[in-house]
């Protein structure tokens, strides 16, 4: 994480917004041992390209970094993470939150949530 934040750091940023999604322990009242997150790259990787670029443009910061994690992952451990990067800190946390949304809906990236009464797709809109 810290890398990532120090790669998009200059000294014009007046704010550097970042969010990170973790696995969470529980779901819809279940306990949660792991997930498996599946994904089309290339796809996933342009639609990633393409929000990053228009929450660039939109908001006007200045630099945007997206790491999403893919593969089976246990409760607690980090999902994904976005660093905004921005003069002023409103554009930055505007910027963060399309940037979130857009990923959960345009993104090709599937759920698996593994619980001891078996595995549970998660519906869109529930990521």
């Amino acid at each position: 994480m810290e890398e990532v934040v120090g790669r998009l750091r200059t000294d014009q940023m007046g704010a550097l917004v970042t969010f990170i999604g973790v696995v969470r322990s529980e779901s819809k009242g279940r306990p949660v041992k792991r997930i498996e997150i599946q994904v089309y790259p290339e796809m996933a990787r342009r639609q990633l390209e393409a929000i990053r670029s228009e929450a660039l443009e939109k908001f006007g910061v200045d630099d945007i970094a997206i790491v999403h994690r893919y593969g089976t992952l246990e409760a607690s451990d980090n999902i994904m993470m976005i660093v905004v990067g921005a003069a002023h800190r409103a554009e930055a946390f505007d910027a963060c939150r399309y940037v979130i949304d857009n990923i959960k809906r345009r993104v090709p990236i599937w759920k698996k949530e593994i619980t001891p009464d078996g595995d549970f797709w998660v519906e869109e809109g529930e990521l």
